[in-house]
């Protein structure tokens, strides 16, 4: 397979970048977040993965290229090798498929693909400890917590909202996973998947990575959780704005709504999701004081009550693209 150089060009690669060695590519999506790309790598650089290991940059800004310059200048002096290429179509599932069939080309032993976003950092031992479990358990997909950094330490009550919860607490084979912000894929998983792997359906939505786990479970493979395999999401103020947090509440009900109209179309399908979506809405006031008390905050306890929205929403074409203006997300 070649590929679309009308969609992907390759802008760098580190000058004794030994492809055959790599077991283990890093895929990395940035847009317009240079500095904090480089501590991205910087913490990328401290794992000290050796030669199995190379870093595949996808900056998904074709007309500006800041964090493409960056990270070819930081791969003149890295130990840790990899290059840089740029997907030039825009929207987040157009940067991950060029990344991965990427390094499916670039790296012929390649054995495993794994993914941090430009926002965050990986912790000591985040990749090892990714691939550790992957053997321990079997799993082809291993996924681990994002967990959150506010920029103001003020912000740290926001922790408990629900958006900013990790999906599972204990390490171990899990139903399925849900972000691609931080996980390991096997080789195998990619090469069985038809491409496109993410859907650019979901490009300023959300919601591509979990249609993804979606569709490889039906293909029966398997998923596991690493909870010692953190990377740190450093979060803007504005993510703990109402505004936002209302936005990305409704957007996680919508996705799911759309998820299980692929699953199950037609008419008995729709009256089947309606009928949930208003169970939901139906049990949100219970659950929202619960949550509240849980949590301590009344918007926190308006998560269940705004998932069922987004689904009734969804439903009727109303779909927030919370991802199409990426400076105010």
């Amino acid at each position: 397979m070649q590929s679309d150089t009308r969609t992907i060009s390759e802008h760098c690669r580190s000058a004794n970048l030994k492809t055959e060695r790599v077991r283990i590519a890093i895929t990395l999506p940035t847009f317009r977040r240079p500095e904090h790309l480089i501590a991205t790598l910087d913490s990328l650089e401290a794992l000290n993965a050796g030669d199995e290991a190379a870093v595949v940059v996808m900056d998904n800004d074709a007309e500006v290229l800041e964090g493409a310059a960056a990270a070819a200048e930081w791969l003149k002096t890295a130990r840790l090798k990899g290059m840089v290429i740029v997907a030039h179509q825009r929207g987040n599932c157009h940067a991950y498929n060029a990344g991965w069939q990427t390094a499916l080309q670039t790296f012929p032993e390649l054995e495993h693909i794994a993914v941090i976003d430009d926002d965050e950092l990986a912790t000591p031992g985040w990749l090892d400890r990714l691939r550790k479990t992957a053997e321990r358990t079997g799993a082809d997909l291993v996924g681990g917590p994002q967990t959150p950094v506010f920029s103001d330490p003020s912000l740290e009550r926001w922790r408990k909202h629900p958006v900013f919860q990790p999906h599972y607490d204990r390490t171990g084979p899990v139903p399925i996973l849900y972000s691609s912000g931080n996980v390991m894929i096997s080789r195998a998983v990619l090469d069985a998947m038809p491409r496109p792997f993410l859907d650019p359906a979901f490009n300023f939505i959300g919601g591509g990575d979990s249609d993804f786990y979606r569709r490889a479970k039906a293909r029966g493979f398997t998923f596991a959780w690493c909870a010692e395999a953190a990377v740190m999401e450093t979060l803007p103020s504005r993510r703990t704005e109402f505004s936002w947090l209302n936005a990305r509440s409704l957007r996680n009900g919508a996705i799911s709504a759309i998820i299980e109209k692929r699953q199950d179309p037609g008419v008995a399908g729709r009256l089947r999701r309606m009928g949930k979506s208003v169970a939901l809405l139906l049990a949100s006031p219970v659950r929202g004081v619960k949550m509240w008390a849980r949590t301590g905050s009344a918007v926190a306890g308006l998560y269940h009550l705004q998932v069922a929205a987004g689904r009734l929403m969804a439903e009727a074409g109303l779909v927030n693209e919370q991802y199409r203006n990426p400076e105010s997300n």
